[in-house]
């Protein structure tokens, strides 16, 4: 597959994946491909945690769910990212940016127009919708035969230092190579992010990992491989009409910006 193929195919796996093990093999370059990326004076701060076990994978799922639910019920989540929300292709076409909610889990379908209303939330509440969330959220992770975790080293990750931002700048660059690698290998990924909505709870999946106090757990990631039906077929982009809203793009300083590009947005 060519590269630029692959950027273009890019995406983030919302739903399950096949019960099949990560072979070692693929294991193995997935952390190769992390390793080869750039890093500040190759100063490399990621280090990486893989997790096959089972038992694991549950634990971490079940505070993965929990977290969802506590989260959905106390209406956290729906006031911190409603800005990000699409309901409709219209709007996603108009603003094109956040995520489209065209297939919403079926407990929210009936409150697509009320999610950000506090009636809303008292219904959801009391039909016991971020409960049912949860549970689909903890299944999600239980049924994915690989997780990752991803932590910088503390000697270089210094918050409010300048070498914090070069470290967590060097773990996206690797994380980047591990995302583009899963195209390659027909394989999906996601970010574990409930457990860092809910204080208390990430700290539990770091005790379960043993993370040491030199190192600092900054994200979980789920991967398995999907069927190939559901890989993102190849695209025409130079036909595709979404494209790259005019404020991400300046020319010369950050008051003028590019207009008349081409390049389509990120599909998520």
């Amino acid at each position: 597959m060519e590269f630029l193929d692959v950027v273009r195919r890019r995406k983030t796996t919302n739903g399950p994946f096949l019960p099949d093990k990560v072979s070692e093999e693929h294991q193995r370059l997935l952390m190769e491909v992390a390793g080869r990326a750039p890093s500040q004076l190759n100063s490399q701060p990621w280090r990486f945690v893989v997790i096959d076990d089972p038992a694991t994978i549950d634990t971490i799922a079940t505070i993965s769910g929990d977290s969802m639910t506590e989260a959905m019920s106390n209406g956290t989540f729906f006031e911190r990212y409603k800005p990000y929300f699409r309901f409709s292709a219209s709007e996603m076409a108009e603003r094109r940016d956040g995520m489209l909610f065209d297939k919403l889990p079926a407990a929210l379908r009936p409150f697509t127009t009320q999610v950000f209303t506090k009636r809303g939330q008292k219904l959801m509440n009391a039909m016991r919708v971020p409960q049912k969330l949860g549970e689909e959220n903890r299944k999600l992770v239980a049924g994915s035969p690989l997780l990752i975790g991803v932590m910088l080293d503390r000697s270089e990750y210094r918050p409010g230092e300048l070498s914090s931002f070069y470290s967590v700048f060097s773990m996206g660059a690797a994380m980047e190579n591990v995302w583009l690698t899963t195209v390659e290998l027909g394989m999906g990924i996601q970010f574990v992010s409930f457990p860092m909505e809910v204080p208390g709870m990430w700290a539990k999946i770091e005790n379960l990992l043993e993370v040491p106090d030199s190192l600092e757990l900054m994200a979980v990631y789920r991967l398995g491989y999907v069927p190939t039906e559901q890989r993102r077929p190849a695209i025409d982009w130079t036909s595709h009409e979404r494209k790259l809203p005019s404020q991400y793009v300046f020319r010369g300083t950050c008051k003028t910006p590019q207009t008349g590009w081409d390049t389509p947005a990120s599909a998520g």
